[in-house]
């Protein structure tokens, strides 16, 4: 018997009792959660509801779980299946999707495994509203619960916003900031955008599943040209989309496994029932590294908690917060207060000499052009001598997710020339994996999955697409001869390697920019020349 479950008998029991003895007992307190108001409007004719086979999940809570205690449970993921609210549904496309779920559980155990960090925080906001908790597994069809996931339609963050879909439900973006990957406030957002969905199509969840997937206006236009034809409205019979048809079974398929993963032969670890991030005012802006320092923290797990943020620093208009891991909050907050705004972020002061440019500058002090422009408004990246500049004391390299993702702030799809970037679309091959793909086409395993929210390890399907970069191609066949040139100092510990990986360059490239052989030793404070696309360094 569930916790919940034994507490609704209980209370009977104690109302029962009181009443034989002619005593009054209170009943036992919950805390209602408030469930979407019905529709203002008029109920779909029954022609739109579809056959048995295809009938639309409503939301209908078992009485004793719309009340359930969050608390109740050890496991996070118990907690999820007891506010599961939509209907089973049979239907052959939720079979093909559940198929591969089944066949592929490693997968599963990865994606969990980054979820972990924000499963609570969500489950909790969709719990508090009184949707369905089905909702918590959306990121999974998404992202991959990965933050820094971003798709060809310029789709961003766990919830996979487009940024005018993300400005209309209020999630800011600037050189600083992208609020469609910031934890908090995408999951509002798209909480607020399913809400809006659910309403307009008269409380039928899966119709607001799909126009999330697709847009409301396609949705739409698909009802009312099957209500002119005499046909079915509902979901199941819409000419929507292939994407779209694949999205809402993958979620229901993920709702059923997830509902009873035993029965598929499967077992997930146990994710505890309790915060994993706390959030911390910072009242001023805050360099992340300095912030991982005063939390005892990896700069990694930072960065996975705080993901919205495009650079070495947060955002100087706000918002003025950062997540960190639960058991470090205490230490942060006390830490912090320690610190002046000047501590915060430190900055150099440099003034131009004459001649001086401003990639000269940056070249001098590990930068570039464009961070200096930024920090200091520089319109058109023009200065003059005698100009005092603040340079920003950049502490370390930025991991290559946060790269990217300023990258695409910098310089938004183009290519090393400038121009606008085609794209390839792969088909894959029976037997083919993300290695042999990436190798046919000259470029890092680690690219070609990162283009498409994969993880390096995972499992292809004959005919699935994947998006190979032009400029990918053209690297390999010019030997990057029109890639921008870069000097770096190699660091101790570094090794021709490890400097070719983290640039996302061959070894024999980096060998031959350099005139080394096998027989060269590279040593720290030695500086190497290399050619790379632009939006992998640092800006």
């Amino acid at each position: 018997m569930t916790p919940n479950k034994r507490q609704f008998f209980l209370g009977c029991t104690a109302l029962l009792l009181a009443a034989c003895a002619h005593q009054p007992v209170a009943p036992p307190q919950r805390e209602p959660i408030v469930l979407p108001a019905p529709p203002a409007e008029t109920p779909i004719a029954p022609s739109d509801t579809g056959s048995v086979l295809g009938a639309t999940p409503t939301l209908t809570m078992p009485r004793e779980w719309q009340h359930h205690n969050g608390e109740d449970y050890d496991d996070l993921f118990d907690r999820m299946r007891a506010g599961f609210a939509l209907d089973e549904v049979q239907e052959p496309a939720i079979d093909v999707q559940l198929a591969w779920f089944e066949h592929n559980p490693d997968y599963l155990e990865r994606v969990f495994q980054r979820g972990q960090r924000y499963l609570y925080h969500i489950i909790t906001e969709v719990e508090a509203r009184g949707m369905p908790l089905e909702f918590a597994l959306l990121p999974v069809v998404e992202s991959a619960f990965e933050p820094f996931a971003y798709s060809r339609s310029r789709a961003a963050g766990l919830w996979q916003f487009i940024p005018d879909t993300g400005s209309r439900f209020g999630l800011k973006r600037d050189w600083w900031y992208d609020g469609r990957r910031d934890v908090i406030e995408s999951t509002r957002a798209a909480l607020d955008y399913l809400q809006a969905l659910h309403d307009q199509f008269n409380g039928d969840w899966l119709l607001a599943i799909a126009a999330y997937n697709v847009g409301e206006n396609s949705v739409q236009r698909e009802m009312d040209f099957n209500r002119a034809n005499g046909k079915p409205a509902d979901f199941w019979h819409l000419r929507l989309p292939a994407e779209t048809r694949a999205y809402v079974p993958k979620l229901l398929a993920l709702k059923r496994l997830m509902a009873e993963p035993e029965r598929y032969g499967l077992e997930f670890a146990v994710i505890p029932n309790e915060p994993y991030f706390a959030l911390i005012d910072t009242d001023s802006q805050i360099d992340m590294k300095i912030a991982a320092q005063l939390a005892g923290t990896s700069y990694d797990e930072l960065v996975a908690l705080n993901p919205g943020y495009n650079r070495w620093a947060t955002d100087p208009d706000g918002p003025h917060r950062i997540l960190v891991p639960i058991d470090n909050a205490d230490a942060f907050d006390a830490a912090l207060k320690t610190l002046g705004p000047d501590d915060r972020v430190r900055f150099a002061s440099h003034e131009v000499g004459r001649k001086e440019t401003l990639l000269m500058i940056a070249k001098q002090f590990g930068t570039t052009p464009v961070v200096i422009s930024k920090i200091n408004d520089l319109k058109d990246g023009k200065i003059t001598a005698g100009q005092t500049l603040k340079i920003p004391e950049i502490s370390g390299q930025l991991p290559d997710k946060v790269l990217l993702a300023a990258s695409r702030v910098d310089r938004p799809e183009t290519d090393l020339g400038g121009r606008r970037q085609r794209q390839i679309v792969y088909r894959v091959r029976a037997g083919e994996t993300l290695s042999s793909i990436a190798r046919r086409h000259g470029m890092p395993v680690s690219t070609l999955a990162r283009l498409n929210n994969l993880g390096a390890q995972d499992t292809l399907v004959k005919g699935q697409r994947l998006v190979i970069k032009a400029s990918a191609r053209r690297l390999r066949d010019e030997g990057v001869v029109s890639g921008r040139r870069l000097l770096y100092t190699v660091r101790r510990g570094d090794t021709v390697y490890s400097i070719s990986r983290q640039f996302q360059v061959s070894v024999s490239q980096l060998k031959s920019w350099n005139g080394l052989n096998e027989h060269h030793q590279i040593k720290a404070g030695k500086r190497l020349v290399m050619y790379v696309d632009s939006n992998r360094q640092q800006g």
